[in-house]
């Protein structure tokens, strides 16, 4: 008999769950035991009761945080994918361009923020604009070796039979890079939560990156693990997110092709 989802969910979550106890029980009986400051590392049992504590002005904190990682994530998908295309139209635009891209990305975002805020000035614009900083390298790099590794028979086929650059971009080299694209957006989804809190410690008066930096400057030690805390389930559930749009997707390519090789 075959386990139930309910089943493979708990056999799935029960070894890092145990090992998440085994550590926050550890850590507590070591903060306690070696009198360690609260300021420098707060026992689990604070942190747990500052999110219950600090849920009211946290949960709306974490909300600006996520509507600016998705609306600079979304547009790095957008500008990404069209800037892939613009770079594979032909190899001298690649060479001309991508450089920069490529340049663009190694300038540290915090360098940029206070340009942003002197350029766009304090708000969610701002760090929506450095989340889309930081994640679109990875949607162009990841398209563009996609749209470059089509197979060459099948362009020379659609060439034989009078396609188009547009019906073979469409038809043939977008398919065929959509694994590549779904890799570069997955990654690209993550570090749009990173380019938001960055872009908050610089440019914002409220979300998780604000709450952080102000919680650190007043050394309120738990409510920055707190923050952190909050971070790191937003990168999950955002990951997890891309996750799932990429397997159904790619389910949905393959049982296309299969019912057009049956057809």
């Amino acid at each position: 008999m075959r386990p139930g989802p309910l089943s493979r969910a708990l056999a799935a979550a029960g070894p890092p769950l145990a090992v998440l106890v085994v550590a926050v029980v550890g850590l507590e009986l070591a903060v306690r035991l070696l009198h360690v400051r609260r300021f420098l590392l707060p026992p689990p049992s604070d942190v747990f009761s500052t999110i219950v504590r600090e849920g009211a002005e946290l949960w709306p904190a974490a909300g600006e945080t996520a509507l600016a990682a998705v609306v600079g994530f979304a547009a790095s998908a957008i500008v990404g994918v069209a800037a892939a295309v613009l770079l594979s139209s032909a190899r001298w635009v690649q060479r001309a361009f991508y450089p920069y891209a490529v340049f663009f990305q190694t300038v540290p975002i915090i360098a940029i923020a206070p340009l942003l805020v002197v350029w766009i000035g304090y708000g969610l614009r701002t760090v929506a604009v450095s989340a889309f900083i930081v994640s679109v390298f990875p949607v162009v790099a990841s398209t563009l070796a996609g749209l470059l590794s089509t197979e060459s028979a099948l362009r020379d086929l659609f060439r034989l039979y009078g396609a188009g650059r547009l019906d073979t971009m469409l038809k043939l080299r977008l398919p065929s890079a959509l694994p590549s694209i779904l890799t570069g957006l997955r990654v690209a989804a993550g570090l749009a939560v990173i380019g938001a809190i960055v872009g908050e410690f610089i440019a914002a008066t409220e979300g998780v990156g604000y709450f952080i930096r102000l919680s650190a400057g007043i050394f309120r030690t738990a409510d920055v693990f707190v923050g952190i805390i909050v971070l790191m389930l937003m990168v999950i559930i955002m990951d997890k997110a891309a996750g799932t749009v990429e397997r159904r997707v790619l389910r949905w390519q393959k049982q296309s092709e299969h019912l057009g090789v049956q057809g």
